[in-house]
């Protein structure tokens, strides 16, 4: 079976997508992103497919697609919707899939789901995305937390923005998870800069053979 990781954030904002743009870039991978939610200007898929260089074929349509920036249960609850948690399911690709939540682990999805209530049932493995601004620290530990309690697996975290070597230390430490690298503030940011700040900084043998 082709590889198969899960982006999530310990937040949102914190720069899910454009380390989903650079893995899919660097494995050659497909990107899907269940749950839209923000409909104005470029969205997540349109945001991977420029920065990534993927395919057209590899940007996998979404599940639901949603016009309000918010929480997604309150974006579906504006359309008249209800997101099926349980229906959402990873779709077969012939690459390595990149999935990318919205929002933070505990973001609603429904009034009776949420986002590690999906990443429960699939047992894929994770990698966390944390700023490195204040308030890193407790979020990705509330996060590393949240996921063990329900056994998901975490293959470790990625980093994004200005470098804070006591705050990684104090993750990598307290946290016990592998520190994966950090991806700068890039600019101009295009896939080339990505593609390069990302083969300089992240272990490419976390995501398995081929990488």
């Amino acid at each position: 079976m082709n590889r198969r990781f899960v982006i999530v954030g310990t937040d949102t904002g914190v720069g899910k997508t454009i380390v989903s743009a650079a893995i899919v870039g660097a494995l050659n991978a497909s990107y899907w992103k269940p749950v839209q939610a923000g409909l104005d200007g470029e969205t997540d898929s349109q945001t991977v497919a420029r920065l990534s260089g993927a395919p057209a074929e590899r940007i996998l349509a979404e599940a639901w697609r949603l016009r309000r920036p918010a929480s997604p249960h309150l974006a579906a609850r504006d359309e008249g919707v209800e997101i099926a948690a349980a229906a959402l399911t990873p779709p077969s690709c012939d690459a390595p899939l990149i999935i990318e939540t919205a929002g933070g682990v505990m973001t609603p999805l429904s009034d009776r789901a949420l986002t590690i209530d999906v990443l429960e049932r699939w047992r894929l493995p994770v990698i966390l995305v944390a700023r490195t601004s204040l308030g890193t620290i407790n979020h990705s530990l509330l996060t590393l937390e949240a996921l063990r309690r329900r056994a998901i697996p975490i293959v470790g975290i990625v980093f994004s923005g200005e470098a804070d070597a006591d705050a990684q230390h104090a993750i990598e430490t307290i946290g016990g998870a592998r520190i994966l690298g950090r991806l700068p503030r890039l600019d101009p940011l295009t896939e080339k800069t990505l593609r390069a700040a990302f083969n300089a900084a992240i272990a490419r043998d976390a995501f398995g053979s081929g990488a």
